[in-house]
């Protein structure tokens, strides 16, 4: 691929076990062998120097439902009737149940192509651009 062309290295079966910064910046990502299993092997751990992160889960599929346990007692979100493992948000401005929250992607769609989640990612900025700005230059 063109990364490793540009001097990109590659890890296999590894796991991310936390982000690593400071001041609220990016700087490595804490991670460590798996075994066949996907389980951790212990001692194997190692940090990759890194500035920016993206956090792709559209193969496992979203855990919705860990999103709405983690907001339980503060707030309740509401998820797709259909696959309860969706957060319900509208595909016009992307907003939840919950105000100021708005899902976008395979969390809000259900494992799809990335191309979607790109395009509703990018929807969902403008929205928020807007809620927030008032307006947007971001492209819809």
């Amino acid at each position: 691929s063109s990364s490793q062309a540009e001097g990109a290295e590659r890890e296999f079966q590894v796991a991310t076990l936390e982000f690593i910064g400071e001041e609220g910046q990016l700087t490595g990502v804490k991670c460590c062998e798996v075994d066949d299993k996907r389980k951790p092997i212990a001692g194997t751990e190692f940090v990759i120097r890194a500035d920016l992160a993206f956090i792709a889960i559209g193969f496992a599929g979203p855990a919705a439902a860990g999103v709405a346990k983690e907001l339980d007692g503060e707030m309740k979100i509401a998820t797709d009737s259909r696959r309860s493992r969706n957060v319900e948000a509208n595909d016009r401005d992307y907003k939840t149940s919950v105000d100021r929250l708005y899902a976008a992607g395979d969390v809000r769609r259900g494992q799809s192509l990335v191309v979607w989640a790109i395009r509703e990612g990018r929807q969902a900025a403008r929205s928020i651009d807007e809620a927030l700005m008032g307006s947007s230059v971001l492209p819809r």
